[in-house]
């Protein structure tokens, strides 16, 4: 039986704290080369939603391509007590 996988805690931090960095630079990079004004740039940035979506759904893909932080258990074992 093969063991089964299972993401730690700080994985899921970490993945979680990486996530909101990639977005707020990419809302505020973005919004700044299309206006020139870093006041737009941060207002945008903590109230845009729609492609925050599709960057994380990103996000994920890459995470489940990497194998740090994934803990191993084995397989529930059948006991008989018959």
């Amino acid at each position: 039986m093969s063991a089964e996988r299972a993401p730690s805690r700080k994985r899921s931090i970490v993945k979680a704290l990486t996530y909101r960095v990639i977005i707020l630079c990419l809302d505020f990079i973005v919004v700044y080369v299309l206006t020139r004004k870093a006041e737009i740039a941060a207002g945008f940035m903590i109230v845009s939603n729609v492609y925050t979506t599709v960057g994380y759904f990103l996000h994920e893909r890459v995470w489940a391509g990497i194998k740090w932080g994934l803990t191993t258990t084995a397989p529930a074992t059948k006991t008989d007590s018959s």
